[in-house]
């Protein structure tokens, strides 16, 4: 079954709540990818000026299963099993914007890639490679 951006960002934000609390996003979705997007909020900023890490990471994560959903329809039960994260330069103080692809799906686990970017230009900040397990 295939899903909408719209459904597949009320699937998130209902089955992960933390994700409306940083304005999450769903942007665009098909098979085997997703464009997702935090707006930005002063209090995502940490010392430094840069936005926090933990943002970074949660946007990353939700595009991952984002873009499982659009794959496979709705598996809420998929659940993060690895996120690696390399952060290549400081975001601009501007909405935080994720592309995510999935790399291989397997019967019990997808590997996934996204990139972060930010910016009007939508420079690359961050590199992130994840995998999900799927339910039986």
């Amino acid at each position: 079954m295939t899903l909408s951006a719209s459904e597949v960002e009320v699937l998130i934000r209902e089955g992960v709540p933390m994700a409306g609390d940083i304005g999450f996003r769903v942007d665009e979705v098909r098979n085997g990818f997703a464009r997702t997007r935090v707006p930005f909020a002063e209090n995502f900023v940490r010392p430094g000026g840069t936005l926090s890490g933990p943002v970074q990471m949660a946007l990353a994560d939700a595009t991952m299963y984002a873009a499982i959903l659009a794959s496979l329809g709705k598996v809420e039960m998929a659940v993060t099993s690895n996120l690696n994260i390399n952060f290549l330069q400081r975001p601009a103080p501007a909405d935080l914007v994720a592309e995510a692809v999935v790399l291989r799906m397997g019967r019990r686990l997808a590997f996934c890639e996204v990139r972060l970017l930010s910016g009007g230009e939508e420079r690359l900040v961050a590199h992130v490679t994840g995998s999900y397990a799927l339910p039986a």
